[in-house]
């Protein structure tokens, strides 16, 4: 039995069994997202967008104590089964600090969703201009090209197509660049290391997998 410790707001430790069985995940079922813009939510994504309305829960609280407030949470189809989602909490006030993050660490948090060609992710840039939404042109990073806007609420968004499948290649240099990632950085970097220290674990690491797949 392994234990696993997490370096949470309260440090804890889950035991991991070695023999647990194998569970999958089956993509994503759905964001969700607070808005204090119930309309023009749904007019972005209903009739901008074009992406169906296909659930919507509406509740007098959740059955707590804490002064849950009255919502509705309404889900449109963003394919393959999943869906992006919204509560409007209703009678409480805007919160915009949640969207008071500008710049880099803003765009990390974000909702990307798949187009299957060139053609396809075009044709989500026109439809998304023709709407009046600001969108950038077609920008290729890595392995994607992808374009980004934000929806009413600030909350920012893409579309990305994939420029070539992954593959098992992709797969083992993922799994180095993470082993190096975690053995120089731990937790906040408390030794203040730099990409550079990363990228020579990395190397170190490299030549050690091929030194052994050289002695087998």
């Amino acid at each position: 039995m392994k234990r696993l410790k997490f370096n949470a707001i309260v440090e804890t430790e889950v035991p991991v069994s070695d023999n647990k069985p194998a569970v999958h995940l089956h993509g994503v079922h759905h964001t969700a997202f607070p808005t204090w813009k119930p309309k023009s939510t749904v007019e972005f994504y209903r009739d901008g967008l074009g992406l169906k309305l296909v659930h919507a829960i509406t509740a007098r609280g959740w059955g707590r104590k804490d002064g849950h407030p009255d919502f509705l949470h309404f889900f449109f189809d963003a394919g393959n089964g999943a869906a992006i989602a919204f509560f409007y909490y209703i009678g409480t006030k805007p919160r915009p600090e949640l969207n008071a993050i500008k710049g880099y660490l803003g765009v990390a948090r974000h909702t990307a969703w798949a187009a299957h060609s060139e053609a396809e992710l075009l044709d989500w840039r026109a439809r998304l201009k023709a709407t009046g939404c600001k969108v950038t042109p077609p920008v290729t990073h890595e392995t994607l090209e992808s374009i980004y806007f934000v929806d009413p609420n600030g909350y920012n968004l893409e579309i990305s197509r994939s420029l070539r499948p992954l593959t098992e290649q992709d797969h083992r240099d993922a799994d180095m660049t993470i082993e190096a990632m975690i053995s120089t950085f731990g937790d906040d970097n408390p030794q203040a290391r730099t990409i550079d220290d990363m990228w020579r674990a990395k190397g170190a690491l490299v030549a050690r997998r091929a030194f052994a797949a050289a002695a087998e």
